[in-house]
């Protein structure tokens, strides 16, 4: 694999001596009055540039034939011109007129890479910048701010998302363009993903299996990494943020400089917190973690191609409770604490043909995930019989491992790779096909066995297009996935118990694909319509447990003939938009065949409830809708208001289990400068209003409802020629004591984080 990388890396490196491509012009208002500080991007090329004082610009290195060009502009409609180019230098002057409430973000996840508004699936995006204005204190809280998306939260450290209703294997993450593999399937496996060098994300909120593929069933969640800095350029920025409740801190330092086609990032975060406080002022013992983080990126371009190589580097030591116990002020976790060390490595290529292209994506994580205990048992260690021939763990199994530190310890490597042909454009239709896959190897190496030494190889084809009229859009695609899973026999003694896991050899086979629809059913109406079946072949925790989960503290039994999970799901949405009101409304239908779900047996074993894996058909239904209200002549002033709910239900009756409650978010923000000294300033305050949650499933209890009140400012200051942004947050401003239904502490009656005033400055050098 990395002889592959370093092979596609320089197809870019030997492609220099072509002759340059210039794109040059001016760029004004309606007016004809010259705009300056306009955006001005290639997304394909990860090159971009700005306007100066006359609104005029310049973008080098250009290949020959189509691409697209993103200018943006806070205030103003963003405009994407495609164009063909076959000459050395071409002239593009554009007029932009005057926008809504924000500026439009071009989609990434999704194949043909329009904006919002242009897309036919329905797309949520946030950018980082946004999410620190509403006082995320972590990423996976920054994505709450989205309306269908929720998590299941361990305490502060720990989070996984949820998409109108569906969690953990059911939801695909991509980060650097890769998708994530981080033994999602479990409990307490949180996203693993620091808010360090990422720009924005895309939520997919429904099945995008005809994208990407096995696990994309209940949706996607796309983070898009910071872009480049402009060309000739350098930046360099300290970020620190500060955390009341936990007394955290959170630094990060960064490099960026980009040439005429060479361009660079370096940036390191550390963060670190103390136990969190809740209401009463107590500490919830071992909730204590920290973080470091490492990012580096470069690229070049030239006018036949464009490479990207991203390295990702996280070392996570997270403190796993166990209740409200003694109080300190550590920083150290303590028994028992995950430590996870993670590397993420994605290689981005796009080949420029006359009138079409070619990209061709390959990534590598591996994801070390250790588990620390109190008492793991010393003399009750594995009996790993093994069946087959396995020297390669022997080899492996060297010191580090014979050092029995570890309880539970598993390796997971995962290659990527994605391939897609981007057929010549018309006028009206667009035309993908391509390959993907995944190479994944999971291996054990501590005293206990969660899952067994497994491989899974996915391939999948597929093909979409896009068809344009006049005022609508027609999008529709076909998909064919395989999955092999092989796992190797084990049998653990533990408590004079023989655990058996016997070896699989299982084929997943699916045929998935989508169909959408986007038109004006009336004037300034958009009305968009998608029909998208999608797939999950089961996870090795559900084919394959036979122990006590600790992370969830069940005695967890898995089911080898489980099938693959099958959904066809229904969105439906209507945009209403103007320049003073925003109005709209998601509804969808999930349609869920072979659910996958634990159900209680009534047994106890080893001390814990057993728990096996078993499926049924099932449903989900709900939707989002919300307002944003820009008054005039009260410019200054923003109304938003968004109601979600969700429902989930199993064909005989019962409701599933981990289904958010109902909410409902209402926001007064205002936007103002202060002379020279405060630009592009902001107040804000919301209340977040959780209802209670009475739809729950057999082994779990009613959720009381509660609200929320935040406050927010901050913007751009001017001190004495220093420049630097300031965000500054006060979350559960009146100490509310609440617990959320999708809290894995709820069993235990832990409240969730007390009051937290949180602190951010940004300074570019």
């Amino acid at each position: 694999m990395q002889k592959i990388i370093q092979a596609l890396f320089l197809i870019g490196t030997s492609l220099v001596g072509y002759s340059q491509v210039t794109i040059s012009g001016t760029i004004s208002d309606s007016e004809k009055n010259s705009l300056f500080g306009v955006e001005i991007y290639a997304k394909d090329l990860h090159i971009g540039t700005t306007s100066d004082i006359d609104g005029k610009y310049t973008l080098k290195n250009v290949p020959h034939g189509h691409i697209e060009l993103i200018f943006s502009f806070i205030g103003y409609e963003p405009v994407i011109k495609e164009l063909d180019i076959h000459k050395d230098i071409t002239d593009l002057n554009i007029e932009l007129t005057e926008g809504v409430f924000h500026m439009e973000e071009v989609i990434i996840s999704t194949p043909f890479n329009r904006l919002q508004s242009q897309n036919v699936m329905k797309v949520e995006v946030e950018t980082l910048k946004e999410m620190r204005k509403k006082g995320a204190p972590t990423l996976i809280d920054g994505l709450t701010n989205v309306a269908g998306v929720s998590q299941i939260s361990t305490g502060t450290s720990i989070g996984k998302p949820v998409i109108r209703g569906l969690s953990g294997n059911r939801v695909l993450v991509y980060t650097q363009g890769v998708r994530l593999e981080n033994q999602q399937f479990g409990g307490e496996h949180g996203l693993g993903l620091n808010q360090s060098g990422i720009e924005s994300v895309e939520v997919i909120k429904g099945p995008a299996s005809l994208l990407y593929g096995s696990d994309a069933l209940g949706g996607v969640i796309y983070f898009n990494p910071e872009k480049f800095a402009a060309e000739n350029s350098f930046v360099s920025s300290i970020n620190q943020q500060y955390f009341s409740n936990t007394q955290g801190s959170s630094t990060s330092f960064g490099l960026k400089k980009s040439f005429n086609q060479w361009k660079y990032i370096l940036r390191g975060t550390h963060d670190n917190h103390l136990d969190y406080k809740i209401p009463n002022g107590d500490r919830v013992t071992n909730t204590r973690f920290n973080e470091t983080n490492l990012n580096a990126a470069v690229g070049y371009n030239n006018e036949l191609i464009s490479s990207e190589l991203r390295y990702n580097y996280s070392l996570s030591n997270l403190g796993l409770t166990e209740g409200i116990e003694h109080q300190e002020k550590s920083r150290t976790p303590e028994l028992p604490n995950q430590k996870i060390n993670n590397h993420i490595v994605s290689l981005h290529n796009h080949i420029f043909f006359d009138k079409s292209k070619l990209d061709i994506n390959v990534g590598y994580i591996f994801n070390d995930r250790s588990e620390f205990e109190d008492e793991h048992g010393h003399d009750e260690h594995d009996d790993h019989d093994d069946h087959d021939d396995h020297e390669d763990e022997e080899d492996h199994d060297d010191e580090e491992h014979h050092e029995d530190e570890a309880a539970l310890q598993m390796e997971l490597s995962t290659f990527n790779y994605d391939i897609k042909y981007h057929f010549p454009k018309s006028e009206s239709v667009a035309i993908i096909a391509g390959a993907q896959g995944m190479i994944q190897t999971n291996r054990n190496f501590g005293e206990e066995l969660l899952i067994p030494n497994a491989r899974i190889n996915d391939f999948g084809i597929f093909t979409t297009g896009i068809l344009d009229f006049d005022k609508s859009s027609l999008m529709a695609g076909l998909r064919f996935d395989n999955r092999l899973l092989e796992t190797e026999y084990h049998a653990v003694e533990h408590e004079d118990e023989v655990h058996e896991f016997p070896a699989l050899d299982k084929s997943y086979n699916s045929f998935t694909a989508s169909l959408g629809y986007k038109f004006d059913l009336f004037k300034d109406i958009t009305t968009r319509i998608n029909l998208a079946s999608g797939f999950r072949a089961p996870n090795l925790a559900e084919l394959t447990s036979n122990g006590v989960h600790h992370g969830t503290n069940r005695f967890e039994i898995g089911n080898p003939n489980l099938d693959t999970e099958q959904n066809f799901q229904t969105d439906v949405s209507l945009e209403y938009e103007n320049k003073h009101f925003e109005f709209f409304v998601n509804g969808f239908y999930n349609n869920l065949n072979n659910y996958i779900y634990l159900n209680p047996t009534g047994e106890v074993e080893d001390g814990a409830d057993v728990f096996e894996y078993t499926q049924e058909n099932a449903k989900l239904y709900g939707g989002e809708v919300g307002i944003h209200l820009h008054p005039h002549p009260i410019d200054w002033l923003h109304l938003e208001s968004a109601f979600e709910m969700v429902i989930g239900e199993q064909n005989n009756g019962d409701y599933l289990p981990l289904i958010p409650a109902n909410n409902w978010t209402n926001t007064f923000r205002s936007e103002f400068d202060i002379k020279d000294w405060m630009k592009n300033a902001y107040a804000s305050i919301s209340v977040a209003t959780t209802f209670e949650q009475n739809n729950v499933s057999g082994f779990e209890n009613n959720s009381a409802g509660y609200s929320l009140v935040n406050f927010g400012i901050g913007g751009n200051l001017n001190i004495k020629s220093v420049k630097f942004n300031l965000t500054a947050n006060l979350n559960n401003a009146f100490d509310e004591s609440y617990i959320s239904h999708l809290s894995r502490l709820k069993g235990d009656g832990i409240p969730n984080i007390g009051r937290n005033f949180i602190i951010g400055v940004n300074f570019n050098l």
